[in-house]
């Protein structure tokens, strides 16, 4: 028997063979956060690294400080444009437990070390003499002709955080617009922070409560989309200034956004010149020594999570976001990558390869640590976890056994509808396995639905409106130009959407210009596209121009944004099917209070098609994507009112509407006197 039972398991009796596995993974964490808060103080303590490591101003001294952890290094020695990238002439000290130390007296420097000076750090080492950035370096910048990159130091700016605190979306109300700074503007080139800022009044009206950040941390190769980083605390210094950045921050929660970053702990680049591989001249300063510090798939190098120096680093990454750029939360990539030493792929799993087989302990403890310390810093911070693999407790409290995520992707919706759309034709969709698809979660572990992201978006794959109209977008999207691909593709980019809305989760993401069926992919510039921003943008005028169809898409996705948030759809409880039509390719559910008719038929439309409602009274039309507004074809008068009948040979309230085909109607029982 289990020392204790934890709650997840009380919850969950098919955990109850591994309750001690449950238990024992509790008692890890609970170890490792002891152990720091009896070595440090507490656990925001141990997360501030970022202020003693790097360059900062030590006004007791008088002298600009700077620190690094190379435990095996031989000598260290700082250079840049303050000594004329003289390589010796200033040699940090080794001090204790593998750190240096440099004070540079402001008397001394007050006229070289200044605001935007560039600067390394020369590392002596069993490698040899290598020229690399500060791991806790806060502004990374590349030199436009030798395309080398070099920390530059960013003195404490002007800007000031205003009072207004933005209230954080609450579970069920949760409305993510995922976005990437660099391909937010029209023109060609890199986007800037500041252009993205003036984007947010049109999120905001949209209807999403939220943005997520794509891209934030400085890397390399634009064309990573940010999943490769090389400098954990600098934000990108392509699309602008720190001082931008928190600008655009500051402007969201004015807007009343909440701002989420998508961080990347669960790899880094290799790179040696820009990141943190062989920093101290071994493979296992920051990382896993040997193949186990290398991932298969990414080509990139795996963290030491048991690493004490590791987790501080990467745990003092969250809390530097939180504090300094004030985010209010965080989209974890490769979660199912970061718990198992499999990286996810020994499927399907059972409970020996959730809690034993395979599972990297280490990692689990970090994303503990890491909730407990997002969710200490701010009240309302929002964690979000990128996982297929199903962990049990992935959002379920660490002190009921476990993870502590507020939120899990869907990442199977979208899979599913590429699969059906790719595979089958229209008139063959299993209308019930689509139900059951899109509430396949447990739901007692929020979830995040979304019918495409970033990732259906990129070269080599197609978003929803590209894989439903493709080239047909060039030619027949004007208004005045019916196109059966169009109409179809209109229709049915409206009816995805809006389902996997309804069905799909405990809050929603949209990537940017998806909404109104942006029609290209992304591909960013590169040797084969000629080094091409044609594809690295989003084309907000075609949404603009209402000549053509991608203003209906754009009011649609607005509206039923609207609906969800004020009859608190995703907030109430499991939906009640109503009716499963395979003949006629209707699907009926009524979820808060609301009844959803979905009608997928390719040309059946139904006069007096009739089903059954749970409660008698008057229904009004409140929503219907056939609306000449969104694209539609007017075929349903908003203005008729839907009585219910008692039917006496079945013993139900029943109701008659007109079912269009390729269209969902939304209901609503008028409350008498309102």
């Amino acid at each position: 028997m289990a020392q204790k039972i934890m709650t997840l398991v009380k919850n969950d009796p098919w955990l109850e063979p591994v309750a001690d596995e449950v238990y024992a993974r509790y008692e890890r964490f609970k170890t490792r956060l002891n152990q720091i808060e009896s070595d440090y103080g507490s656990l925001t303590r141990f997360a501030s690294a970022y202020q003693y490591y790097g360059v900062h101003p030590d006004t007791e001294s008088e002298s600009w400080v700077y620190r690094e952890w190379a435990p095996e290094a031989h000598a260290l020695y700082l250079t840049g444009d303050f000594n004329q990238w003289n390589p010796h002439s200033h040699p940090l000290n080794r001090i204790e437990n593998g750190n240096w130390e440099i004070r540079l007296p402001y008397k001394e420097y007050k006229d070289c070390w200044q605001h935007l000076g560039k600067y390394k750090v020369i590392v002596h080492s069993a490698r040899g003499v290598d020229y690399r950035i500060p791991a806790y370096a806060f502004r990374v910048v590349q030199d436009e002709e030798t395309r080398d990159f070099a920390a530059q130091y960013w003195e404490e700016d002007s800007f000031k955080w205003g009072r207004k605190k933005p209230n954080l979306p609450e579970r069920g109300n949760l409305l993510i617009y995922e976005a990437h700074i660099g391909m937010a503007q029209e023109t060609y080139g890199v986007g800037t922070y500041a252009e993205f800022e003036s984007l947010l009044p049109g999120i905001k009206a949209a209807g999403y409560n939220a943005i997520q950040l794509m891209a934030i941390a400085e890397h390399p190769y634009y064309g990573s989309f940010g999943y490769h980083v090389s400098n954990f605390f600098a934000p990108s210094s392509r699309f602008g200034t720190p001082t931008e950045l928190k600008s655009l921050i500051q402007t969201a929660h004015e807007l009343g956004l909440a701002v989420i970053m998508d961080l990347v702990h669960s790899h880094a680049i290799k790179n040696i010149n820009e990141g943190l591989n062989q920093f101290d001249g071994t493979d296992y300063q920051y990382f896993h020594a040997g193949p186990r510090g290398e991932h298969p798939d990414w080509d990139s190098k795996l963290f030491d999570y048991g690493k004490t120096e590791v987790l501080q680093f990467l745990l003092s990454n969250i809390h530097y976001w939180m504090k300094e750029f004030h985010f209010d939360g965080f989209r974890f990539d490769g979660v199912g990558s970061m718990m198992y030493w499999h990286h996810g792929h020994d499927g399907p799993f059972d409970q020996e390869k959730f809690f034993t087989k395979g599972v990297e302990f280490d990692a689990l403890i970090y994303l503990q640590l890491a909730n407990k310390l997002i969710h200490q810093v701010k009240k309302g911070a929002i964690s979000i976890a990128e996982d297929v693999t199903g962990m049990p407790g992935l959002c379920a409290p660490i002190h009921h056994g476990g993870i502590g995520f507020d939120y899990r992707l869907g990442m199977g919706i979208p899979d599913y509808w590429i699969k059906i759309l790719k595979e089958q034709r229209d008139e063959d969709w299993n209308l019930y396995q689509l139900y059951e698809t899109l509430l396949n979660r447990k739901f007692d572990t929020p979830t995040i639905a979304y019918a495409e992201s970033h990732d259906q978006a990129l070269v080599g794959d197609k978003t929803l409106a590209f894989r439903l109209m493709d080239q047909e977008m060039y030619y027949h999207m004007r208004v005045d130009d019916p196109h059966p691909v169009i109409d179809r593709g209109i229709a049915l980019h409206k009816m995805i959407r809006f389902i996997t809305l309804v069905l799909g989760g405990d809050a929603y993401m949209n990537f940017m210009g998806n909404e109104f069926g942006h029609p290209e992919w992304i591909d960013f510039p590169r040797e084969g596209n000629n080094w091409s921003y044609h594809y690295a943008r989003r084309q907000w005028s075609l949404v603009q121009n209402h000549e053509l169809r991608y203003r209906f898409l754009a009011q649609w996705d607005s509206d039923m944004l609207k609906l969800v948030s004020e009859h608190r759809v995703m907030q109430s409880d499991y939906p009640q099917l109503l009716n499963n039509d395979d003949w006629n390719k209707t699907l009926i559910f009524q979820r808060a209070g609301l009844i959803f008719v979905f009608n997928f038929h390719i040309f059946s439309s139904i006069m007096d098609y009739e089903f059954y409602v749970p409660d008698a009274g008057n229904y009004e039309l409140i929503l219907t994507s056939d609306a000449s507004e969104y694209g539609g074809f007017n075929r349903v008068d908003t203005s008729i009112r839907y009585p219910s009948f008692y039917d006496r040979d079945k013993g139900q309230n029943r109701m008659r509407i007109y079912n269009v085909n390729r269209s969902v109607q939304v209901f609503r029982r008028k409350v008498e006197g309102a």
